[in-house]
């Protein structure tokens, strides 16, 4: 039980830090997001006595709602996305972009397709990820935890989580591409490259040349 001066402490802190603790949830655990934070706000309520830098109370209630994720995935873990490594490895947004240019005539082809991506679209294809990636991936780029700190909150080898985050990069872009083809974002993307910018005069303009260079050496208005 808490002493009441903790335990209003501990409301104010839980009402201002619910819509970032389930966010988070939210791409950790997905439909399961609400019993995360419930239990995650019950075992905070439990220690809360002990925390002595209440500053870092933020923190301290992300790192503990991460414990109650990586508890229930080890209880009944399945991962059935797991690819072989080639396969994340040798796929490349950059590359296929150039390759099958969805957005004829556009300059910043790369930019475009991510305009393309509602932030739900970003959190459907999370959850297309296998949780060892995600994991790492929401707490790495998004919650902004240093990559020391996801391993210990994940109880793992700072060389495993440094991997993950590697082969997470790779099979997050994979699933964007993916994701667009499916979801008819491709589709859009192309009709809105088209009806933005007229096409060169036939024999006008450099032609193209490989890796979406043209003639001239000059490369495509592509980001990494």
């Amino acid at each position: 039980m808490l002493e009441t001066e903790d335990r209003t402490a501990l409301q104010l802190l839980a009402r201002e830090e619910l819509p970032g603790l389930y966010a988070l949830a939210r791409r950790l655990a997905g439909a399961d997001a609400e019993d995360l934070v419930q239990e995650a706000l019950l075992r905070a309520c439990r220690s809360y006595g002990s925390l002595r830098d209440r500053q870092a109370a933020t923190k301290w209630l992300r790192v503990i709602l991460t414990n109650v994720w990586r508890d229930r995935l080890r209880k009944g873990y399945r991962d059935p996305g797991e690819v072989l490594v080639d396969e994340e490895e040798g796929f490349s947004l950059y590359r296929t972009l150039i390759e099958e240019d969805p957005a004829p005539y556009s300059d910043t082809l790369h930019i475009d397709f991510l305009g393309a991506f509602s932030e739900e679209d970003v959190h459907l294809v999370l959850q297309r990820l296998p949780a060892k990636y995600r994991g790492p991936l929401v707490l790495r780029y998004v919650e902004g935890f240093a990559t020391a700190e996801i391993a210990e909150m994940l109880e793992l080898p700072l060389g495993t989580v440094l991997s993950q985050l590697h082969r997470g990069r790779h099979r997050f872009e994979r699933e964007m591409w993916s994701y667009a083809e499916e979801s008819g974002l491709l589709s859009e993307l192309t009709a809105a490259g088209s009806g933005t910018a007229s096409a060169p005069a036939s024999g006008s303009g450099p032609p193209r040349g490989p890796e979406g260079t043209n003639a001239a050496g000059g490369a495509r208005g592509v980001g990494p």
